[in-house]
């Protein structure tokens, strides 16, 4: 080995060493070892809302390692939105160390990556500019944070409302890895920041709302009246945390009826694939009859009216379906639709009678 490789090589290691002492106090230095285990808390599978931005949950950890003034932020914007303060306080902490760290991009200007502030928005992804007038038009996800008329991303209050209206389109509070992996796509950072989430939390682990648990499919499975509408709701309930994709039929992703046609289809049973021809298809329903399996239909988008339906979701519980609502709405998920206003009415497909001769064939 000539001495000039021999040198290359010391060198290369003396980087990794560097690295490593650099980046392990920002991500380990002020969290105890972390002990896995049952939290012995059950999920309340009727309550949407249950446990998911729960603000009192705040571990030693978190409140030794975040500043008073980000983790009242991290609570207040987590709950406005919708999405777990926790993981909203990891993003800060895995970006900047709660606007901590003296590297560029975090005061001002922006990094080698183009990222500025506490939470590494990308001056493009935040607007075009650093400093937006609110309201007004623009793309982007600026936020007025603290109420002074600016979406400033240098401002920890305007960053972290931001941060959180990002994660809560890209799939939080449900698909925590699929929103985390469009904030940053890498992997590791996405398990990183779910490691660092749970350590904050006082339980060790991360607040899930009902319709990304599978504890409460079982219940919404076994309820159902027959075991042709369990096979239709299994199919249905695997294919949460995928994105609405106009036309689609799966495996990649599917759009309000696409995911019906193709849930029906995985029980052996052949439904019209639109949701203009899934609305004469069943037989109607009056509201309050409405079982598993049953389909609610919604006057939504041009087009669209009281006897053309333009949305439509099936319902998996009493008062809950499950829909592949919009491009921009997340992804397929569970959500509640006896309060969602436009609905057009019901239908039961499983009534229609060339589904009741094909189900005639399956049991011969």
């Amino acid at each position: 080995m000539t001495s000039r490789v021999r040198v290359a090589l010391l060198l290369g290691l003396a980087g990794v060493v560097l690295i490593t002492l650099v980046m392990a106090p920002m991500l380990m230095s002020t969290f105890p070892s972390f002990l896995g285990g049952g939290s012995g808390v059950t999920t309340d599978c009727a309550n949407g809302d249950s446990g998911v931005v729960n603000v009192t949950n705040v571990s030693d950890t978190a409140r030794s390692d975040i500043p008073a003034d980000y983790l009242q932020l991290y609570k207040k914007h987590g709950k406005k939105i919708g999405v777990q303060w926790t993981v909203l306080a990891a993003v800060g902490k895995r970006e900047t160390d709660h606007g901590r760290s003296t590297l560029a991009g975090v005061k001002s200007g922006t990094n080698y990556a183009g990222a500025a502030g506490p939470m590494q928005f990308l001056i493009s992804t935040w607007g075009g500019k650093a400093k937006i007038k609110i309201p007004s038009k623009f793309s982007g996800y600026a936020s007025d944070g603290d109420g002074d008329g600016w979406g400033d991303v240098y401002n920890p209050a305007d960053a972290i409302l931001g941060a959180a209206k990002m994660l809560k389109r890209n799939g939080a509070p449900g698909d925590l890895k699929r929103a985390l992996f469009v904030y940053n796509h890498a992997m590791w950072y996405v398990e990183q920041v779910l490691e660092i989430a749970r350590r904050y939390a006082t339980s060790g682990t991360l607040d899930l709302p009902p319709e990304a648990d599978p504890d409460c499919d079982p219940p919404i499975v076994e309820a159902a009246p027959d075991q042709v509408v369990r096979e239709i709701l299994a199919y249905a309930l695997a294919q949460r945390g995928k994105p609405y994709i106009w036309g689609g039929t799966g495996p990649a992703g599917f759009d309000c009826s696409g995911i019906i046609y193709m849930a029906y289809r995985s029980a052996g049973l052949s439904i019209p694939r639109t949701t203009f021809g899934q609305w004469p298809f069943g037989v109607k329903i009056k509201k309050g009859e409405e079982q598993a399996g049953d389909l609610v239909f919604f006057n939504a988008g041009p087009g669209t009216s009281s006897d053309n339906p333009g949305h439509v979701g099936m319902v998996v519980s009493p008062g809950k379906m499950i829909e592949a609502r919009c491009t921009l709405c997340g992804p397929i998920k569970v959500t509640t639709y006896r309060e969602r206003p436009n609905i057009v009415g019901y239908t039961r497909p499983l009534r229609n009678e060339d589904v009741l001769a094909q189900l005639k064939r399956l049991r011969t």
